[in-house]
């Protein structure tokens, strides 16, 4: 008898009195499941195994597969615009700031690397006229995102500092080079022969993708650009 009331107070992940853990987990696990399957071969089955929850607790928080795919898309796009929105309303110089904006992107994808897979296939659901989530995205992470590097580009450039470029080419080629690294690490690995995605070698890609902007973006100067090399 004291053994079944010792099992049933115990706490457990799945259950509503935990809810900020249970939701967390959650949408970590379907993170992983979305990035791999997408949603048309993800399982909810899985998702609810891997966050250690039953599936009546899964659906209680998110009421359908399709609302549990766009809180995973929320989840991510808002902790990446908290990250970058940091550095872009800082007061650094142009310079600095570019170089940190650059840096906190890079750093964000290089620790959520599933990210990049998530959003490569809402662009392939976009595309096909499927998405339901794109529009809310675009409006409420990719646009500020991209008006602050903007405004901050068209800055340096009346400062004297960066070059004449135009934002709505140069910010996609920035995020190019460190959005597809790490979603093409599994092809690069078998040109390169190393493991893109070991420690050492994603400290030299940032290093490389900093030096790389500051080589196409800054006028020259007697001073090394903050960061280029690190």
């Amino acid at each position: 008898m004291a053994q079944a009331h010792a099992r049933q107070s115990a706490p457990r992940l799945g259950s509503r009195g935990k809810p900020e853990e249970s939701r967390a987990a959650i949408l970590q696990a379907a993170a992983e499941e979305f990035s791999k399957h997408g949603i048309a071969g993800a399982r909810t089955d899985a998702i609810a195994r891997a966050a250690k929850v039953n599936k009546a607790l899964l659906y209680y928080y998110f009421t359908d597969k399709e609302t549990l795919y766009g809180a995973v898309l929320d989840n991510a796009f808002s902790g990446m615009k908290a990250k970058v929105f940091k550095v872009l309303d800082s007061d650094l110089p142009s310079r600095d700031k570019i170089m940190a904006y650059a840096g906190a992107y890079f750093d964000f994808i290089a620790s959520n690397q599933i990210y990049p897979k998530l959003m490569q296939r809402e662009m392939m659901r976009a595309r096909e006229g499927q998405s339901e989530h794109i529009d809310r995205l675009v409006k409420t992470y990719f646009q500020p995102i991209f008006r602050k590097v903007g405004e901050l580009l068209h800055r340096g450039i009346a400062e004297g500092e960066f070059r004449k470029v135009d934002p709505a080419h140069f910010v996609p080629s920035m995020v190019a080079m460190i959005v597809f690294y790490f979603s093409s690490a599994p092809v690069m690995q078998r040109i390169v022969r190393f493991n893109p995605l070991a420690p050492e070698r994603i400290a030299e890609r940032r290093a490389a993708v900093l030096d790389f902007i500051a080589a196409a973006l800054f006028k020259p100067s007697a001073n090394p650009a903050p960061g280029a090399r690190q």
